[in-house]
């Protein structure tokens, strides 16, 4: 794999498309709630991405069917977002996004705690990592 140099558009992209995805991963974060379904958290995702004028980095990727990535608790990377999976108190969501500007991509994810939790290892596993 070859790296460049990027060009100051580039570069000015990659900002715009990391300041993108804080945005919407820091509204995710607030947002979240017991009760509702993961399908709905990705609406919220794409809704927000919308007003900031970005693109889906995620959707369509290798036939990736959503905006967004979620799994929940002990599930491995890359859950895809389903309205009949519904977010549970104590539950710890994890949020992998990717934002596309002008062809330059960002991508990062979260993990949180919906509600609170009284297992010190999920406590310790989210300070910690």
């Amino acid at each position: 794999m070859i790296t460049r140099v990027k060009s100051s558009k580039e570069i000015i992209a990659m900002r715009e498309s990391g300041r993108q995805l804080a945005t919407v991963l820091d509204y995710l974060k607030h947002s979240v709630r017991e009760g509702m379904s993961t399908k709905e958290i990705a609406n919220m995702a794409d809704d927000k991405l919308k007003t900031l004028g970005g693109k889906p980095a995620f959707l369509g990727y290798y036939g990736f069917p959503d905006v967004i990535c979620i799994s929940l608790n002990d599930e491995v990377v890359h859950g895809i977002p389903d309205s009949k999976r519904i977010i549970q108190e104590g539950d710890i969501v994890s949020l992998d996004f990717g934002v596309s500007v002008d062809g330059m991509i960002t991508d990062s994810a979260i993990s949180i705690v919906v509600g609170t939790t009284k297992n010190n290892k999920v406590t310790n596993l989210l300070r910690t990592t």
